[in-house]
This record gives C-alpha cells, structure tokens and sequence, in this order.
C-alpha cells in the first residue's frame, strides 16, 4: 500500500466525527458477541486495505457489527465475507478463499476493499450527514487508487451513494438504475458494476449465488 493510502488509513482509524455511530461502536465493542466474549474489538473506524495499484474498488456499505468492528478489516470475520472472498478466490482475485482476522495471511490482487461507510450504523442505515462526512475518505481513496478503472458496488446502498458521490462532482444527469450485473460508464470514464450485496438474508433467499457473484467478478476482468 503507497504512502498515501496509508496516511489516510490512518486518518480514518483515528476518525471521530460522527458521535452516534463512534458511540454504536463502542457498545457492540464491549457488550460484544457470545461466541466472541473473549475476544478484543477492534472498535473503531475500519479502512479499506487492498492492491494501491488497483485496477478494482469493491465497495460495500459498512462494516459489519462483529465482522470488520471486530477484526478491523472489511468483509472480515462474517458470512457476507466468507462469501465474497470465496468468489473472489475462484475468481483468481485473492490468494486465499477465506478472510478471517488481520493475521490470515490473505492477500487481494488488483483489488482494494472498502466500505462507504467506515463506521457499522445502528440498524445498518447511516444518516445523511454521516455519509456525507464519510464520502471525503471515499474521495481520497479513488483519488490515491492512480490506476484504477472499474468500480464494483455490492447492494442497492452503496450504488445509490455511489452515484450521489459522482453527481457531486460532475455533471451527471443519467438516471442510473441499480440491477444487478448491469455495468454503466461514469463520467470520468471508470466503469461501474453492480452486484448484490452477499448478506446471509440475499443468500439464503437464493437472490445472489456464488455462480452469479463469480460471472461478474469474470465480466470485470475483461475490462482490466
């Protein structure tokens, strides 16, 4: 990871600017899980990690309450994660099916991870001004990504923000529709995807498999 990125990461870590979700954090952070009573939080905003010569971002909407709020990395230490990095596995983007703590040894190719928001909000819904604040680290993010082209978003939330990020900084009138595997031209040229978010709820109701997952994530690699 350059420099730049890890100045920012750190910045993010260090991050209190929204006190309702700083605060959410730090209740799920002590009251913690049953089968993780032992364990220490990470507890605290969660950066996103990845290849700074990334030719892909995957965004999602936040961490997960005792996923990445736990093992302080995205898509880490939950279902929706075992998912993806399985798909990503197979679809030759990491060098390990499995993402489970900061010491697993996994290493993404090509790829940087991260979530709109960095901080889990209660319910999973962040309010507008959390977003907002938040969507200045997401701008430093693809700014420092120099070469990437395809931006991957996983569920309706983080495209819809997605696109609220880039109407802010274009002129962008295209009514963009959320389907999933659809891909769109944004106006600085970077290729937009969408996907479903790989949650347990859009799994288990067959909305998303791993054999739809894996054709987009192939479809990416033809732009790469």
């Amino acid at each position: 990871m350059n420099n730049k990125l890890k100045q920012l990461n750190k910045k993010i870590i260090k991050c209190r600017k929204c006190p309702r979700l700083i605060n959410f954090v730090k209740k799920i952070s002590t009251e913690k899980r049953r089968q993780n009573i032992n364990e220490t939080y990470w507890g605290r905003p969660v950066p996103g990690f990845g290849d700074s010569n990334s030719k892909l971002i995957i965004l999602g909407l936040a961490p997960a309450a005792h996923g990445g709020t736990r093992t302080g990395r995205a898509f880490t230490g939950d279902k929706s994660g075992d998912f993806l990095f399985d798909c990503l596995f197979k679809a030759k983007f990491s060098n390990q099916s499995n993402s489970s703590d900061l010491k697993d040894g996994l290493k993404v190719k090509n790829t940087y991870i991260t979530n709109i928001i960095k901080c889990v909000p209660p319910g999973d819904k962040p309010l507008i001004d959390e977003i907002e604040r938040c969507s200045l680290f997401l701008n430093n993010e693809i700014l420092n990504l120099k070469k990437l082209k395809i931006i991957l978003t996983l569920g309706k939330i983080a495209f819809d923000n997605c696109i609220k990020f880039y109407k802010k900084k274009y002129v962008f009138n295209k009514k963009l529709k959320f389907i999933h595997g659809k891909k769109y031209i944004l106006p600085d040229g970077k290729i937009l995807f969408c996907s479903y978010h790989p949650s347990p709820r859009n799994v288990n109701t067959g909305l998303l498999n791993k054999s739809k997952m894996i054709k987009v994530l192939n479809s990416i690699k033809n732009y790469l």
